[in-house]
């Protein structure tokens, strides 16, 4: 591996390319009724092109994180800039729905390959320990991301039209280009990974999806990843319409759980000096199962907004330390196919999301339905807490 301690303009390169991903989803959500009144279709179908997105995501994660252990992390990540930087040009110049949800898929799997290089980039400097650090790190910046973007969008709305979202994401995609050429592939940020196997795109995923000890991760980050979904997804409805909070109020209410998250990221960097990282990933699990239980009781002994909060604060916030430590923890198991071991996590996680969300608009629309389905995703993940302490030294601790 390279030099134990990587540098903040590495950091901070990687984060900002992670960041792609979120303001890719969150910069035109304030733009969706002035979108639709363009297009002539409803909000409603404005939203498809969420759901669009985060599939065909996930799919591009597939394939590009299988490409770059083949081809390498360069070729792929900058192409994946160029897919996404062209097609979000074409966004800004579509006249109609279906131009948009199809630039939107294209979109998806440009940012697809670009974010599934990112944690292979990490597992190829840095392992164990360090590879946390790095991961919590660059999950701080990671976490501000989402609490800014529909702000971004907004401003960039009081400037121009709902195009100039996308020529802007087309520019943040272009600027990364000489950022990261500069910072992570050439001179001492270039790092020579050990080298993979040639094989087919195939037979690396069954090579992967045959270790057997690293599954329990896919699903555990699948299921704790679902839960913020879910509480993204009916964050409004839950907020203004079930407790009647003013969009002011729910701004304030909403970023109270980003606060939560760059809280536990923060202890989490503390605790890993001390704890591996397996052992946090157990306490932030546990932490976020008691989030759950209260979240369950507060809604059905009808506790006021005070009460109710901080145990979403709890469930949400325990994210920001979950995430990093799943990802080192799986990463661990495959020096030589980081990328397809990155993708199918990701694949994982943005895939099963994307469907529960979207199968949950047939529950009930009350806050009963939400916390279960929240509760029910949050227990898949607590029974993979269960499975690791039970199995000790068969799941694999992070050095």
């Amino acid at each position: 591996m390279a030099q134990s301690k990587t540098p903040f303009i590495v950091v901070l390169s990687l984060a900002l390319t992670m960041m792609l991903g979120p303001f890719s989803m969150d910069t035109y959500l304030p733009a969706f009724p002035v979108i639709g009144e363009s297009l002539g279709v409803s909000q409603q179908a404005v939203s498809l092109s969420v759901s669009v997105y985060v599939l065909a995501m996930a799919f591009g994660q597939l394939i590009g994180g299988a490409l770059s252990d083949r081809f390498g992390r360069q070729r792929v990540l900058m192409s994946g800039l160029a897919i996404f930087a062209l097609s979000s040009i074409v966004i800004g110049m579509a006249d109609s729905l279906n131009t948009l949800l199809w630039g939107r898929a294209v979109q998806a799997l440009g940012a697809g390959c670009t974010l599934v290089s990112v944690p292979a980039l990490v597992r190829d400097r840095v392992s164990g320990r360090e590879a946390a650090k790095l991961f919590s790190m660059m999950g701080l910046i990671m976490v501000l991301a989402p609490g800014i973007a529909p702000s971004v969008g907004s401003a960039i709305l009081l400037l121009g039209s709902w195009h100039t979202i996308f020529f802007a994401l087309a520019a943040y995609a272009l600027l990364l280009v000489p950022l990261l050429a500069r910072v992570l592939f050439t001179g001492a940020g270039k790092v020579s990974r050990v080298k993979s196997p040639k094989m087919s795109l195939l037979a690396r995923y069954k090579l992967v999806l045959s270790t057997k000890p690293a599954l329990p991760f896919i699903v555990w980050q699948a299921a704790s990843f679902s839960t913020l979904m879910m509480f993204i997804t009916y964050a409004s409805f839950i907020y203004q319409g079930h407790f009647s909070q003013s969009p002011s109020a729910f701004s304030m209410l909403f970023a109270a759980n980003i606060v939560a998250m760059l809280i536990f990221n923060i202890l989490n960097r503390i605790l890993l000096s001390r704890l591996p990282s397996l052992r946090i990933l157990q306490l932030a699990t546990a932490c976020q199962g008691v989030g759950i239980l209260l979240l369950v009781m507060a809604t059905f002994m009808e506790w006021p907004l005070y009460v109710f909060l901080p145990a979403m604060m709890l469930t949400i916030g325990s994210i920001g330390a979950i995430s990093p430590n799943i990802q080192v923890c799986f990463l661990e198991f495959f020096p030589t196919s980081g990328g397809t071991a990155a993708a199918l996590l990701g694949a994982a996680q943005f895939g099963v999301a994307g469907l529960l969300s979207a199968l949950s608009t047939m529950l009930p629309h009350t806050l009963e339905a939400v916390i279960l389905a929240m509760a029910a995703c949050g227990s898949v993940a607590y029974l993979m807490l269960a499975r690791s302490i039970t199995k000790g030294r068969a799941t694999v601790e992070a050095p």
